[in-house]
């Protein structure tokens, strides 16, 4: 990845639509300020709200675990270079139950870690997918034993919103 520096600086408030700044602080944590992907997202302000209704979607009606879901974020950042993408989901991660010592796993080879078969075919999809824009009929056959079909579509959105959001990271030139 190219180094540089902020491309879209994240905006202030006055910079906003009204209804855009009213809509932005909803995406933060508690005692937090917005993820700097969203407040860079509302510089397109027609696209900020129903990008948050399908991400709500996705994390809210979602059939996979909060887990399953983290490890899948993780692997994508790790894979897409995306410092801020990574540190934005190791505090998920940790509330999703992943401990100190699987989190930079992640990262790493598959087989350095101790995953159960189905969380393995899901970072052995991610990399996949990020490579190959596919996943093959092995870890697809995997994938389809542990899961259910919505799972399966469900995995395949996931790693794609998370795929978008370390490009929009990367090319806005957001650290973490």
């Amino acid at each position: 990845m190219t180094t540089h520096g902020p491309r879209i600086p994240v905006p202030t408030t006055a910079e906003l639509r009204e209804d855009v700044a009213a809509l932005l602080p909803l995406t933060a944590q508690a005692g937090r300020e917005p993820p700097a992907t969203m407040a860079v997202l509302a510089r397109q302000p027609d696209l900020l709200a129903p990008f948050l209704g399908w991400a709500a979607a996705l994390a809210l009606n979602g059939v996979l675990t909060h887990r399953e879901h983290e490890l899948l974020a993780l692997r994508v950042a790790s894979n897409c270079d995306s410092r801020f993408e990574w540190i934005e989901h190791v505090e998920y991660a940790r509330k999703a139950g992943l401990r100190d010592d699987e989190i930079p796993l992640v990262a790493k080879a598959i087989d350095e870690g101790q995953w159960k078969e189905n969380e393995r075919a899901l970072l052995r999809a991610v990399d996949e997918l990020n490579t190959d824009i596919d996943i093959s009929d092995e870890t697809w056959a995997i994938l389809a034993r542990n899961y259910e079909p919505p799972a399966l579509v469900e995995i395949v959105f996931v790693v794609g919103q998370y795929t978008m959001l370390s490009m929009v990271a990367n090319a806005a030139g957001l650290d973490g």
